[in-house]
């Protein structure tokens, strides 16, 4: 099934100044329902988490709600979310977490296709505990994580596996569920980078066999935020440092201060928002399904139609080559700085920025350096319109 995107794009107050956004994977325009959320718990009387007075209740209320909402979202547990500053913050704090259980000669696998998030804590935390780093390479010139590539560097002594679900860079999308038969046949954990995966596909955690699953729900309409979804048991097996008084209780006990309730509100609209942009029936979770499968068709068939202009346009090259990928096109250009094609863009009310996009290690491999390139990252509101006005600005670039 499709749906109306003439319809969805006048809930996004931000598209009403002209331009193209094609800067999603960066972070996402917001609908109206999220911020009147935000808008709403801000402006409400609310206190610290309690159940004695409204204020207090509200607060319960509005944590309890976003939970839900994610874990409806991942296909988890509500007691298995936790929310954090960032989807970088919270992995920090894992890392340090588990690295308490690790001794030297324990081995941690990082693949170099991933954001540093997903890389720099796990590469700290095994120094510091004496553990040795192994990497898992990708082809750099198809963008493609082979399970042979992963198998190499696992062991027995492997104690965690960390890998992307999809690269924010060039959007390739790994074989995350035979790499976690992998990582679970070594008695490995595996912790999954789903930020840029997430904005753009239904997300079903069990499918995935993740333990950990990491996500931002800026990426995906939603307020700035980050959430690790996990079993239950899996977080009750773990002891994070916190403060003296604080709750041990899971999912709290990972949580450090007190939550911005207006962002979980906001959370918690973005969750229903996507999963009203198809009509139906059915629980939030089958509608969820249904309208990210909706989104992810039309996202990918406005991709293909953009690669075909972009082939007739030999200067234009695209680093995006993965057979299962994202609607996300690293670009660079022959004969001409991607910072320039950036600017002759943005002069047009076309929005794409240029970076290694914190995926350096990426970048490094595939031979552009710290630079990186130009990238255009397709959301749910971008429409065929958007599509054109990108590829006349590019051949007009290229006719100057």
């Amino acid at each position: 099934m499709t749906y109306s995107l003439q319809a969805l794009r006048a809930h996004f107050p931000a598209l009403a100044q002209g331009a193209a956004h094609f800067d999603g994977p960066g972070g996402s325009q917001t609908p109206t329902a999220v911020a009147d959320a935000v808008h709403r718990t801000l402006t409400a009387a609310i206190a610290n988490r309690g159940l004695v007075t409204e204020a207090e209740r509200f607060a319960d209320e509005v944590t309890l709600a976003a939970r839900t909402a994610m874990a409806d979202f991942v296909g988890g547990d509500p007691r298995g979310i936790v929310f954090g500053r960032s989807m970088t913050q919270l992995t920090f704090d894992f890392a340090r977490t588990l690295a308490k259980t690790w001794r030297p000669g324990d081995e941690v696998a990082v693949s170099r296709l991933d954001h540093d998030s997903n890389i720099r804590p796990w590469v700290i935390a095994a120094e510091a505990a004496g553990a040795t780093v192994r990497w898992i390479d990708f082809d750099p010139k198809s963008g493609e994580v082979t399970l042979d590539a992963v198998e190499a560097v696992l062991s027995e002594r492997t104690r965690l596996v960390a890998i992307t679900a999809a690269s924010n860079l060039i959007g390739t999308r790994p074989p995350i569920t035979e790499i976690s038969r992998l990582a679970h046949a070594r008695g490995a954990l595996f912790y999954v980078d789903g930020v840029h995966y997430s904005a753009h596909v239904p997300v079903d955690l069990a499918a995935l066999g993740a333990d950990f699953f990491a996500c931002s729900p800026y990426k995906f309409l939603g307020p700035h935020l980050g959430v690790v979804a996990a079993a239950p048991e899996t977080l009750e097996s773990l002891r994070p440092d916190k403060l003296l008084p604080a709750t041990d209780v899971v999912p709290e006990r990972f949580e450090l201060g007190t939550l911005p309730y207006e962002l979980l509100a906001g959370t918690t609209a973005a969750v229903d928002f996507l999963a009203g942009i198809l009509p139906g029936t059915g629980s939030r979770r089958e509608r969820l399904l249904a309208s990210m499968a909706a989104v992810e068709k039309n996202e990918d068939g406005l991709r293909e139609g953009l690669e075909k202009e972009l082939g007739g346009l030999p200067q234009v090259i695209s680093h995006s080559r993965a057979a299962s990928r994202t609607p996300t096109l690293l670009l660079t250009f022959d004969g001409h700085p991607a910072t320039a094609v950036r600017d002759f863009l943005a002069d047009r009310k076309i929005n794409t920025t240029v970076s290694n996009y914190y995926a350096i290690e990426a970048s490094r491999w595939m031979g552009l350096g710290d630079e990186g390139g130009l990238r255009v990252g397709l959301a749910p509101y971008n429409d065929q319109n958007d599509i054109d006005r990108l590829t006349t600005a590019l051949r007009d670039f290229f006719s100057r």
